[in-house]
């Protein structure tokens, strides 16, 4: 655990007041401790999950605690050693863009190329919690259930990247570094997420990048307008998306233009290929081809053809 993450007392641990001192007024006491305590509890199925990470990954390995300091400036990385040569053959392709940009159409055309594997976002999780729907609510009232969805994104998001990886050519729907770049950066933006929360999710994946393998290869951006957005969500109905406003939409662009374009934003994971999809279907799937060995083939991406 990070030095600084969790500092005070215990949870519920009696503090006690020297005597002649008024104790603190109970009602103010009581409204820090419920949001201290909401936090607390969406957040400890993130905290279970790294423990148990680094436990896997056991002591004196690279990334865990127990390994010791590195060198100045060297970051390491939580990948056992006899995986080391596996990782090097291997490499993890994140296709971002907008809501309806196209992500899913990139995905399933690729699908089917040999040696491939496709992982979408996990959209499916986060409609449904055992029985809950964060992201429907989300969209509703985001400053209420902002933090409640992207905790849960945050660690779904972990989970897709540290899977064990069963070809060498790894498709992603959008990562954790998008998820905190730009869905997480926009909620505090606009207000709709108190800095607090903003903070500690920001604390959470700091400590996640610092301590365990989140490398991506290539990042292909799907870029389009927002009025394209717009026009594509109307069309394909889903019921969580009638709620979103071109307004929103166009939050989304900015931001990923500055994080994958302009790069004045927040460190890029990996080289990016911007791809141009605000055509029709026919254009962006011609387009997907002429840019499959870019794509797909490593030693292209680095020899930059």
């Amino acid at each position: 655990m990070r030095r600084g993450l969790f500092k005070g007392r215990a949870p519920g641990a009696r503090q006690d007041v020297p005597p002649g001192r008024a104790r603190p007024d109970s009602r103010r006491k009581e409204t820090g401790s419920a949001r201290s305590a909401r936090q607390a509890m969406l957040l400890r199925p993130l905290r279970g999950w790294a423990s148990r990470a680094l436990h896997r990954i056991g002591p004196g390995d690279p990334g865990s605690p127990a390994s010791g300091a590195g060198p100045r400036g060297v970051q390491q990385r939580a990948w056992p050693p006899d995986r080391e040569n596996e990782k090097e053959k291997k490499s993890v392709i994140c296709v971002e863009g907008n809501i309806a940009s196209g992500k899913t159409t990139c995905l399933e055309f690729f699908s089917s190329t040999t040696d491939i594997e496709v992982l979408t976002e996990p959209v499916p999780k986060w409609r449904n919690v055992r029985g809950h729907n964060p992201l429907g609510l989300m969209y509703r009232d985001a400053c209420r259930w902002g933090l409640t969805l992207q905790t849960y994104v945050q660690l779904t998001m972990l989970d897709q990247h540290t899977r064990p990886q069963t070809a060498p050519v790894r498709l992603m729907e959008r990562s954790i570094h998008s998820a905190r770049y730009i869905f997480v950066e926009n909620l505090y933006r606009s207000g709709k997420m108190p800095e607090v929360d903003y903070v500690v999710l920001s604390e959470w994946f700091d400590w996640i990048v610092k301590n365990i393998d989140m490398s991506v290869d290539l990042i292909v951006y799907l870029r389009t307008t927002p009025e394209t957005c717009f026009q594509r969500l109307k069309m394909r109905c889903r019921e969580e998306e009638k709620v979103i406003p071109l307004e929103y939409l166009d939050a989304i662009h900015h931001l990923y233009e500055e994080w994958l374009v302009k790069g004045s934003l927040f460190p890029v994971a990996a080289p990016v290929l911007v791809i141009d999809a605000d055509h029709n279907m026919e254009k962006v799937l011609e387009l997907f081809e002429q840019n499959r060995d870019r794509i797909l083939t490593p030693e292209n991406r680095k020899l930059g053809l």
